[in-house]
């Protein structure tokens, strides 16, 4: 059985390495190979994405396994080939050979990620029912859905929660809210605007590790507006038992080790009662930085 977090959330970032954290996350000195290891003495969940394109090599699943602690959880999205390519059908090869090269993680993989391309609508839903039921019981996993029909709070909507809750599956929300309220001014806006889904935020926990990805504004400051109603849906679920994930992401992603312990602190301010939550902070030269504006 895998060790379980000590931490009652989760937080985390959208990769482990980007060049523009060599002064902040890393620190001076750090060298490519150990950007993992640094990343999860700080953070203690990770988005892994690079397996939507192609699984991994085994050989570098384990790295990535010795690299991180016993605590630590990854969150891998499902193959393409098996959401879009196939529709979630036909594919219980291609699963099975997927969760045989990530095997060696898979004690340390706290959510597998199915995410659903924006043409998968309500009349697929038998198909998500189906891949939902031969999955591997003792995995947990979440669901990311990008049809309009499943935003609109009609039957759809509510046929999909339904799903959902009664197979334990969680349902990954993106608040793209910040993101779209930049202005177009910047390349990296740019690209956000064109890549990220703008779909309404629904708050819903379908089961126990609702998953949060909050794609933040450029500015660090005009997120705290956007932040607002998670710093009371948060401690809400915190204090029913429940264990989030909260990933963070900037349109660059330069920033988002600060912004996400900056909001991670507002949060703990707001979670007065048990669970604490416990402090994560970057390493000291880092937070001397005068780019690392503390509350």
């Amino acid at each position: 059985m895998p060790i379980p977090p000590a931490r009652p959330l989760l937080l985390g970032l959208a990769m482990w390495s980007h060049n523009h954290w060599q002064q902040s996350l890393y620190g001076t000195g750090c060298k490519t190979g150990d950007r993992l290891a640094r990343y999860a003495e700080v953070f203690d969940t990770v988005e892994g994405n690079t397996t939507f394109y192609a699984p991994p090599a085994i050989t570098t699943v384990k790295k990535w396994h010795q690299a991180t602690p016993d605590d630590f959880r990854f969150t891998f999205k499902l193959p393409a080939t098996i959401t879009h390519q196939n529709q979630l059908m036909h594919c219980d090869q291609l699963l099975a050979d997927f969760f045989t090269v990530m095997s060696p993680l898979e004690l340390k993989t706290g959510l597998w990620k199915i995410q659903l391309p924006a043409h998968f609508g309500p009349q697929a839903l038998p198909a998500l029912e189906k891949f939902l039921r031969k999955l591997p019981a003792h995995l947990t996993f979440g669901v990311e859905v990008r049809h309009p029909a499943f935003f609109a709070k009609g039957e759809e909507e509510k046929a999909l929660n339904r799903l959902l809750v009664d197979q334990q599956a969680n349902r990954i929300i993106m608040d793209s809210r910040p993101v779209f309220a930049a202005p177009p001014t910047s390349e990296a806006v740019i690209d956000a605007h064109q890549k990220k889904p703008h779909v309404p935020v629904h708050a819903i926990a379908t089961a126990n590790n609702p998953m949060i990805r909050f794609i933040g504004h450029p500015d660090d400051l005009s997120n705290d507006a956007f932040f607002a109603n998670w710093l009371k849906r948060l401690p809400s679920w915190l204090a029913d038992g429940k264990q989030p994930y909260l990933f963070i992401h900037t349109p660059d992603n330069n920033q988002a080790p600060e912004l996400a312990i900056r909001l991670y602190r507002q949060l703990q301010q707001q979670v007065s009662l048990s669970p604490q939550l416990p402090d994560i902070r970057l390493p000291p030269e880092a937070e001397a930085s005068p780019q690392f504006d503390l509350l």
